[in-house]
């Protein structure tokens, strides 16, 4: 019986005990009725857009030529008699110095001989006109029948007056021999290379020596398709710099000449070339730019208006990660203008003053509530000094 009783009243105790063990529990726990709800939402910086006028910058890359080089010919036959001290391969001469000369001997009797024959035909010429003039007036008095041209020594004159051309002709010639005697450079030049010396005798026409003009240098500029479209309207004249880059880096500002017109089969790109006054620096305290320098061009391409610029990791897949006004993420598909460095440009898709998300959570879904950083401070801040005027 005993036993009986001990198995029903030790469950009925543990059951009371628990009973008693909750009421306590329940009577130390806290007497607030509101709890604190724990905001599981990401937190995510943003940034509000706003658009900008963009001045798009082009690069491209190139090799300094000469604008014209010249292969110097003798236009006489004679011996050298002299030729400039600079006149050496790497020379460096300005325009219209005297290169070298030849023999003038010959071409001046020439001239001497061309100047004699034109007084000589002026002389026969004088003496027509004149006979001309007897002839004219004795015709006068003669019947009209009987006067003729030969009469009045017109085919006379008209010779006369040929040989005083072809004399005039003559001296010209032997001037410009006797002027081609000595051959000057025709602009600043480098002196590629010289093949005469002194007392070597040339013919006409035989190739003396090479020169590239150092006056002006061109540099030939490929621009790719997507350079291409953003280049300015008004292309020539615009300026640009020219960097040489290197052990020391050089930078000068040339001008674009023009646009060659056509797109390279190989490349597909466009070809504009840029210039370069004065490479070599002989009238300016530049830095000089020697032929066959590998440069890097910069020149201003268009503007683009109302452009909005973002970082390139907030780009994927051509979509960009905004906040609405009820602070939840919104994808939008942009369209890329252009890449910028770091940078892409944005035309549309996206409006002004619009919160660009600048840190995405992990797993970003459209529609996800999220907390923007700052705000989320400024909230407990007010929540908290309510609190305090509440006690």
């Amino acid at each position: 019986m005993n036993k009986i009783w001990i198995k029903i009243t030790l469950p009925l105790a543990a059951i009371a005990m628990g009973i008693v063990g909750f009421m306590a529990i329940k009577a130390t726990a806290s007497d607030k009725s509101d709890k604190v709800e724990v905001d599981s939402r990401p937190t995510v910086k943003v940034e509000a857009l706003s658009t900008e006028d963009y001045q798009v910058i082009i690069n491209s890359y190139g090799e300094v030529k000469p604008l014209e080089s010249t292969k110097l010919a003798a236009l006489v036959g004679g011996e050298v008699v002299q030729w400039h001290e600079d006149f050496v391969p790497g020379g460096l001469v300005k325009r219209g110095t005297l290169l070298f000369s030849i023999d003038k001997q010959q071409y001046q009797a020439a001239l001497l001989q061309a100047e004699a024959n034109l007084s000589q035909a002026q002389a026969l010429l004088v003496e027509e006109r004149a006979r001309a003039e007897v002839a004219k007036r004795e015709a006068k008095s003669m019947p009209s029948t009987q006067v003729t041209d030969l009469y009045l020594r017109k085919p006379q004159v008209m010779s006369a007056e040929a040989a005083v051309k072809s004399a005039e002709a003559q001296l010209k010639i032997a001037q410009r021999d006797l002027a081609y005697t000595d051959v000057r450079a025709p602009y600043d030049a480098l002196v590629i290379s010289r093949n005469l010396g002194l007392g070597q005798y040339v013919h006409q026409g035989n190739e003396v020596g090479e020169l590239y003009n150092v006056e002006t240098a061109e540099i030939n500029l490929p621009i790719a398709g997507f350079d291409a479209m953003f280049l300015p309207a008004e292309l020539a004249g615009s300026q640009a710099q020219i960097t040489s880059r290197g052990a020391v880096s050089l930078t000068r500002t040339g001008t674009i000449e023009r646009d060659l017109g056509i797109i390279d089969q190989g490349t597909r790109m466009s070809q504009v070339v840029a210039r370069i006054r004065d490479p070599y620096s002989l009238n300016t305290d530049a830095p000089a730019f020697k032929f066959g320098t590998y440069v890097e061009v910069t020149l201003k391409g268009a503007t683009l208006q109302d452009i909005f610029r973002l970082p390139q990791d907030l780009v994927t897949n051509r979509k960009v990660w905004v906040v609405n006004k009820d602070n939840e993420l919104e994808s939008r598909t942009v369209k890329v203008l252009r890449e910028e460095a770091e940078y892409f440009l944005i035309g549309n898709g996206l409006n002004e003053g619009e919160r660009v998300v600048m840190t995405l959570p992990e797993y970003p879904q459209n529609g996800m509530k999220v907390k923007i950083a700052g705000e989320q401070d400024k909230t407990s801040a007010d929540s908290a000094l309510v609190a305090q005027a509440n006690e």
